[in-house]
């Protein structure tokens, strides 16, 4: 019985050996056919490609021989025709000299002054003293002379095209940011033959090196001319996604880059209802007057880790940190604004690493304010009026100004007022810097020693009141 249980294992690893050989003698045999195709395909784009270089060669040629033909045909004219003159002048030239031989015989004449007058007047005004006995044109062709040795060279150096170096993703000057991801890189060395980059992507909840198995499928952008891309208009739906690109010349595609993974977490926070004064009405990311309605300011947020460098948005690498915690629902122990403030702050303490976020408002509104407070901040404060709170604040109310504020102190900035303020907060290093969103431009920088964990805060005050149209 063990005789038989051990023969049938021989059979079936025999029967599965010659499986394993059968499907690779098929694939061997696909090769084949492959390697027949593919070298017939390659041998005709070379021909195809020599044919055209002699087509041009061709084409060169009958242009340079048609350049020295049209040259020797303009000098030939030109020799010809000053020839005619000096034959002509020479005719005239012999007759005249004929001429004053038989006037000089009857010199004893009695019309032989009249006759040596006539003489004297046709020499002068003869066309061989009024010839220029200098050629019109050159015998010296040197000008249309060739030497191609430098580009014998480079023909001599034709050769099979390289396989494309593998491309190095960049993330310090990668970024993430408003639903859209930035991602440069370069290239190792120089290759003149790159034609294009092809960028794959894809989204995942698993952060470190791309796993061999994903749930979801690489997305392929082609036909990429530079070194940086941006994809916008995405749905951050997960934690993070993965990149890699490779470089492709016109015949050949090169390895694939480093795979990265970059986070896609946003610093989302909330407006934080139970802290707005009563004439702010708040849903979860806008803040409107309530007086008399207006436009919804939209709070974006969008966070990213500043790994130590400049305190920019357009300079942070696009990976990113933990949010902070965020606060419970509820008043959480403080009051909520009242009198002239007319505040909100977000539900979001931030009490560490790097944070950005970007704010649209309503340029209508009277007056507009943006920036951090700590949680402490009163509840009759201003931004900007306390020692506890820093802000960009915009007065649209009679006179237009835009300024800096913090402990009561305020500095004018004399910049276009962006309608998107980026705000980015380096908590430990104590930095607070506004931007242009758009344009990246630094509008102002706080630099401070925050003491506490800061929130997200907001002041908005009235609607501008305007004439109807005529």
């Amino acid at each position: 019985m063990g005789d038989q249980e051990s023969l049938r294992k021989i059979i079936t690893t025999l029967a599965v050996k010659n499986e394993e050989i059968q499907n690779f003698i098929y694939s061997l045999k696909q090769m084949m056919q492959n390697v027949e195709a593919n070298s017939s395909r390659a041998q005709e784009d070379l021909e195809n490609e020599f044919q055209s270089l002699y087509a041009l060669l061709d084409e060169l040629k009958d242009q340079m021989l048609m350049k020295i033909k049209q040259d020797r045909a303009s000098r030939t004219y030109e020799l010809q025709a000053q020839l005619a003159a000096c034959a002509k002048a020479l005719e005239s030239s012999e007759e005249l000299l004929e001429a004053a031989n038989q006037a000089l015989g009857t010199a004893n004449h009695h019309d032989f002054p009249q006759a040596a007058k006539q003489i004297k007047d046709s020499v002068t005004m003869a066309p061989a003293f009024r010839l220029s006995l200098k050629a019109k044109v050159s015998d010296n062709m040197s000008h249309l002379m060739v030497d191609f040795a430098q580009e014998r060279r480079l023909l001599q150096a034709l050769a099979f095209l390289p396989v494309p170096s593998t491309p190095e993703i960049d993330l310090a000057e990668s970024l993430v940011a408003d639903n859209c991801v930035t991602l440069a890189w370069r290239m190792p060395d120089d290759d003149s033959k790159i034609d294009h980059y092809v960028l794959e992507y894809r989204r995942t909840n698993f952060e470190g090196p791309p796993r061999a198995k994903e749930d979801q499928p690489w997305m392929v952008v082609e036909g990429i001319k530079t070194t940086e891309y941006t994809l916008s208009g995405l749905k951050f739906d997960m934690k993070y996604m993965n990149f890699r690109v490779r470089a492709c010349n016109k015949a050949v595609a090169g390895e694939f880059s480093e795979p990265v993974t970059l986070e896609t977490k946003a610093f989302m926070f909330r407006l934080d209802a139970s802290t707005c004064h009563q004439n702010l009405r708040v849903e979860e990311l806008s803040v409107e007057w309530d007086a008399t309605g207006g436009k919804v300011q939209d709070v974006k947020a969008r966070e990213k880790d500043g790994k130590g460098r400049t305190a920019s948005p357009a300079n942070s690498p696009a990976r990113v940190v933990q949010s902070p915690k965020r606060m419970p629902s509820g008043r959480g122990g403080r009051d909520r604004f009242t009198a002239e403030s007319y505040t909100v702050l977000g539900d979001t303490l931030i009490d560490g690493d790097d944070h950005y976020w970007e704010v649209r408002y309503d340029r209508d509104s009277k007056a507009f304010g943006v920036g951090v407070a700590y949680r402490s901040l009163g509840k009759f404060d201003q931004l900007g009026k306390t020692s506890a709170s820093w802000c960009l604040h915009l007065n649209n109310w009679l006179q237009v100004s835009f300024s800096a504020k913090h402990a009561n102190k305020a500095k004018v900035l004399d910049v276009p007022v962006p309608d998107c303020i980026g705000v980015y907060c380096n908590f430990h290093e104590g930095f607070l810097s506004f931007y242009n969103a758009r344009t990246k431009q630094l509008l102002h920088t706080f630099k401070a020693k925050f003491t506490q964990p800061v929130l997200p805060a907001f002041t908005v005050r009235g609607r501008q009141s305007r004439a109807p149209p005529p």
